[in-house]
């Protein structure tokens, strides 16, 4: 009995039961979403290592783009706080969705007409409507009536400028200084030519956000609050008979400005 028993369970157990009929396939396996990429991949010499490579060259691209972009130094002109050979990163978004261009900020701009050819970087001294003033009794900058001081990344040893100027910068440009002012090419060296020595802030590429290289000189470069009273322009007008002349061992060409990192020596 005990035997007959346990043959009769174990051919029950054997049967599916009709709350558990095999499942039908529904369809064709749907392909992996990897397949297209395998595909590429059996097509591309060096296989999923090209086509990874590859992709990520298209991203690099389109960030340099549209986002940042690496700049190397290749003058003294904005020392001490950028040195040659520097690698900046340039913040190519900083002014599309919101103010411009504010003073104190350290921008690339294509100098291309302007300064020469190429790209430069330079530090922000006036926005549009700014009176900038060279200088006061104490051998300072002044901005809209309030004189600036500009010790803190001024290269020791050099005055704010040694050529005097009274401008009020247009509306829609800047005026630009290279913090190394004794070899600087910059807006005072272009005071008697078109356009004053202004740059256009549509030829702005961007703002100077980062040192990148070398390692150990990398930061942030922050905007310095020496600006902050200028406040709003005081009224005055263009100075007649501007004192103009050029900045005392100030670079010529691109040697004032910043190169892409691509190429950049070339």
């Amino acid at each position: 009995m005990d035997t007959e028993a346990q043959h009769t369970e174990r051919d029950r157990s054997s049967r599916p039961s009709d709350s558990e009929q095999p499942s039908e396939p529904e369809g064709p396996e749907e392909r992996s979403r990897s397949a297209f990429t395998g595909w590429i991949a059996r097509w591309v010499p060096g296989g999923r290592i090209t086509v990874t490579l590859l992709a990520l060259l298209a991203f690099l691209l389109l960030l340099s783009t549209f986002v940042l972009q690496p700049f190397q130094i290749p003058s003294g002109s904005m020392e001490r706080g950028l040195r040659i050979g520097d690698r900046v990163l340039v913040n190519k978004l900083a002014y599309r969705f919101g103010d411009g261009p504010r003073r104190g900020d350290v921008v690339v701009f294509d100098g291309t007409g302007l300064f020469g050819h190429g790209d430069y970087i330079k530090r922000v001294v006036g926005v549009g409507g700014d009176h900038v003033v060279c200088c006061d009794k104490e051998g300072r900058l002044r901005v809209n009536g309030q004189s600036v001081d500009e010790s803190a990344f001024l290269h020791p040893g050099d005055r704010p400028s040694t050529v005097p100027f009274d401008v009020v910068v247009p509306d829609g440009t800047l005026f630009v200084l290279g913090d190394h002012r004794s070899a600087s090419s910059d807006s005072r060296d272009h005071l008697g030519s078109p356009g004053g020595g202004m740059v256009p802030v549509d030829e702005v590429i961007g703002r100077a956000d980062w040192i990148v290289w070398p390692f150990g000189h990398a930061t942030h470069l922050d905007r310095p609050d020496a600006y902050a009273r200028a406040g709003e322009a005081d009224g005055a007008g263009t100075a007649d008979g501007v004192s103009g002349g050029t900045a005392g061992a100030a670079l010529d060409g691109a040697a004032g400005g910043a190169r892409r990192s691509e190429g950049a020596d070339g």
